[in-house]
This record gives structure tokens, C-alpha cells and sequence, in this order.
């Protein structure tokens, strides 16, 4: 979040659960196989679960996915895995709790982790720990975090800072680092096998020798994906997301509540897709992008 907080939406703005319904039903008729529900931070959403259980049983849906910030899991675990939802991206950037609160702002740590103990419990899989990688802040917790996951089952995925707007364009720049140096840490004490992992994202696995936990690279900066990018975001307001770097999108709420039908709205979500940009421009135009990761979605 950007200090001071952030303007939220208008509840009146919010598409429903059933808008939410028909817009991913056109997209899994058109051969989209996975949707990923994120944020912000999803589990606010109240009654999200009920959500999950209408997504999931989308005919040719085959992978329904959550990324969480993990603070409210524990309480909401059991009825998100019997909604249907079985893989968990939990964003965790240190383990240190007077780090988390500099991070953050807020000192959830302690609920982060019982949520994932619970998730673990539960049966999700796999849990992947999203780290941001922040040059200052938790460089210095890399071999840290690894053996973390490596006792508890976790897959981990490191990523690089992205420039959103002129605030995170600054933070982007004092804290980043490319993966490369985080890559030559691990490699001091693990040997990286090259390995896969389902889910069809731009993350680079390895697995580290001699345990069953992969760890993964997501390098929008220093070794861009654009060209294998398969993903587009559909915010809370009905507005589709065509780059996290480029400002391409579509508002779809308008058409939704003007009575568009199905053929036209699928016609749209083609139409759409042509926009989606080349590649981003992180590093030529690093300001272009004024809006929060945290009100578009990770």
C-alpha cells in the first residue's frame, strides 16, 4: 500500500459475483484454462468462497488459483479448499517481524503464519511464498526464507521490484536488485536443478538439490517474459487489464449493465486481447504507470 492508504473503490462499483461468473465463463469458452483469484487482497471481498464455488464449476475450468497476503487465511482456508481452490501464492517478504511491520505497516505477522500452517494442514498444493526481493530490506534472508519453505513444503518464488508510478518508481529503484544476485546466494549453499512446476506463469524453476522444494524467478526487469506473457487482469470495478506496465485496458462493467449478450461479450474479450501491448516499458518510461499494484493485482 502507498503511504497514508489509497482511495478504495465504490461498493456500488464492484462488479458482482454473478457479472465476475459470466465475464470468466465467456473466457473459459474461448479456451482459457486457469484463473488465478488475487488483489489487493482478495479475501476481503466478503464471501469469497461463494465465488470460488461458482468459478469452479465453470465447464473448462481446469485450475482455480488464490494469491493472498495470507492475513485472513486461517479463518477462511477450509472453505476456499472445498470451494475448489487448490494451489495458494502467499506473499511473504521476510520472517523477521520488525521487518514485516517496516514492509507492510501493519504487524500481522503471527497471522500470516498461522495461516499458512492451516493452509498446509488443509491439503493446498502447492503454497508458494512470493518474496519480493528488496536490496536493504531482506537480501540478507534468501538462504533464510529457503529453508523455511524446505521444512514446511513450500515452493518459493522470488521477484523483482516493478516501477508503478512515480512513488514506486523511486522505491523501485533504491531497493532493486536482479535476481541474479539473489540466484548467486542460493547457489552457495544449494545446487540449482532445472525443474517445472504447473500454472503456466513466467516464473524460471530450480530445484534446490537434495529436497523437494522448487524455487522460482520472476524477472519483469532484468529478463523480461512480455513475449511468453499469457496473463490479463480483470479488476474489481469490471475494467480488464491488458499489461501491468503498458495503461491498455477495457472497461467492461459499462457493457455488462447496458445488456450486452454473449456473443458480443466474447466478441469484446478477442477484441481486447489484440491490445495487449508488445512488452512493457519499466525501464524507458518508468513513470507511465501512475496507478498501485495494490488496487490493480498481483
Amino acid at each position: 500500500m502507498p503511504e497514508g492508504g489509497q482511495n478504495f473503490e465504490r461498493r456500488e462499483k464492484y462488479l458482482t459475483f454473478a457479472e465476475i461468473e459470466r465475464i470468466i465463463r465467456a473466457f473459459t469458452e474461448l479456451g482459457v484454462r486457469r484463473v488465478r483469484i488475487t488483489g489487493g487482497e482478495p479475501l476481503v471481498r466478503k464471501h469469497i468462497p461463494d465465488l470460488a464455488t461458482q468459478l469452479s464449476a465453470l465447464p473448462g475450468l481446469e485450475d482455480l488459483s488464490l494469491s493472498t497476503n495470507a492475513v485472513l487465511l486461517a479463518s477462511q482456508a477450509e472453505a476456499l479448499h472445498a470451494a475448489g481452490i487448490e494451489r495458494l501464492n502467499v506473499s511473504l517478504d521476510t520472517l523477521c517481524r520488525h521487518k514485516f511491520l517496516e514492509i507492510t505497516g501493519n504487524d500481522d505477522f503471527d497471522r500470516v503464519i498461522d495461516g499458512l500452517m492451516v493452509a498446509r494442514q488443509i491439503g493446498f498444493a502447492p503454497i508458494k511464498i512470493n518474496m519480493l526481493a528488496l536490496k536493504g530490506l531482506n537480501d540478507d534472508e534468501v538462504i533464510d526464507m529457503a529453508e523455511f519453505c524446505i521444512e514446511r513444503g513450500f515452493s518459493l518464488r522470488f521477484i523483482e521490484t516493478m516501477p508503478m508510478g512515480s512513488i514506486g518508481g523511486r522505491a523501485a529503484a533504491q531497493h532493486y536488485m536482479p535476481l541474479s544476485d539473489v540466484k548467486a546466494q542460493l547457489e552457495t549453499k544449494f545446487d540449482l536443478v532445472p525443474s517445472v512446476m504447473p500454472g503456466g506463469g513466467p516464473a524460471r524453476y530450480f530445484r534446490l538439490d537434495g529436497s523437494n522444494t522448487n524455487v522460482g524467478f520472476i524477472t519483469p526487469i532484468s529478463r523480461h517474459f512480455c513475449d511468453t506473457c499469457n496473463r490479463v487482469r480483470l479488476s474489481v470495478d469490471g475494467t480488464l487489464h491488458l499489461c501491468l506496465g503498458q495503461m491498455h485496458s477495457v472497461p467492461l462493467r459499462p457493457l455488462l449493465r447496458e445488456g450486452i449478450d454473449d456473443i458480443e461479450l466474447q466478441k469484446t474479450l478477442v477484441k481486447a486481447l489484440k491490445l495487449k501491448p508488445a512488452r512493457h516499458e519499466f525501464g524507458e518510461k518508468p513513470e507511465q504507470v501512475i496507478r498501485f499494484m495494490s488496487s490493480t493485482g498481483g
